[in-house]
């Protein structure tokens, strides 16, 4: 994952708007809308320790994409468990499961565990 991505799901998931984060920052909301875009600027190095304190997820996550997200959040998955996502429509999901409440969240898994049962019924 890009870091731009990286970028605004940190700013999402601290609920603010580019705004916001620009403000807090000490930036313009273009230079936010800048990192944020796959062909943009890449943000320095102390403006990204800003970035993660101000959103509340940890600055290795967010600088390279390895370690938790979050500080309270399980511990990292090594390379070897890690899953690739190359299809944009399976990234579009996950994200989008990522950014859910927790009840839409079980929404979204009891739909899958019933598509899951499904398919197993067909096999037998």
């Amino acid at each position: 994952m890009k870091l731009s991505m990286r970028i605004r799901i940190a700013r999402q998931r601290a609920r603010m708007s580019q705004e916001a984060l620009a403000a807090q920052l000490g930036v313009t909301r273009g230079a936010v809308a800048n990192w944020e875009c796959s062909v943009g600027a890449m943000p320095a190095t102390s403006r990204l320790e800003g970035l993660a304190r101000a959103t509340g997820v940890c600055f290795e996550w967010l600088a390279t994409g390895r370690g938790p997200v979050g500080y309270a959040e399980t511990p990292p998955v090594t390379a070897a468990e890690a899953e690739l996502v190359d299809d944009p429509a399976e990234r579009r999901l996950l994200q989008a499961f990522r950014l859910a409440s927790r009840p839409v969240q079980r929404m979204l898994l009891r739909m899958a565990d019933a598509q899951f049962d499904e398919m197993e019924g067909r096999r037998a």
